[in-house]
């Protein structure tokens, strides 16, 4: 297992902890975060900031692996997000849905570089139309 892996872990165990100065950490000072309800997060802050959102949404939310691979500096890991939404949920407009109770299961594949021991690069891709469809925010489909 290589540096890459090792920081990959490092930062999913900090997440399943909800460890935000463990979390930010593993960034370097300059890293950025792209995901679908994002285009650029930068700085440690501002991505523990946007992580830290998910757990106040879902405070018992954890990530499961399902397959963890490394090339070189990249590391990627395949799993689902899973939790309760049992707090708001803010939104990239800026504004917060309500709890709604419901449990979430959401596939999600996170590739990151890394330099140095750090992060520098993480690209986040989750199914968003899963998540809403989950969170019951899509319309009932058309009875024919």
């Amino acid at each position: 297992m290589g540096q890459a892996r090792d920081v990959m872990d490092r930062l999913m165990a900090a997440m399943d902890a909800k460890d935000r100065e463990t979390l930010a950490g593993c960034y370097a000072v300059d890293a950025e975060v792209r995901t679908p309800d994002q285009d650029a997060i930068t700085g440690q802050q501002a991505i523990a900031d946007y992580y830290s959102h998910f757990w106040e949404a879902m405070p018992d939310v954890r990530y499961e692996r399902t397959a963890t691979h490394e090339a070189g500096d990249v590391a990627v890991a395949e799993g689902f997000v899973v939790g309760t939404n049992t707090g708001q949920l803010s939104l990239p407009t800026g504004g917060t849905l309500p709890p709604t109770g419901r449990q979430l299961r959401v596939r999600s594949c996170d590739v990151t570089t890394v330099k140095d021991g750090l992060i520098t690069s993480h690209h986040a891709y989750f199914d968003q139309l899963e998540l809403l469809g989950q969170l019951g925010l899509l319309p009932e489909p058309a009875q024919g």
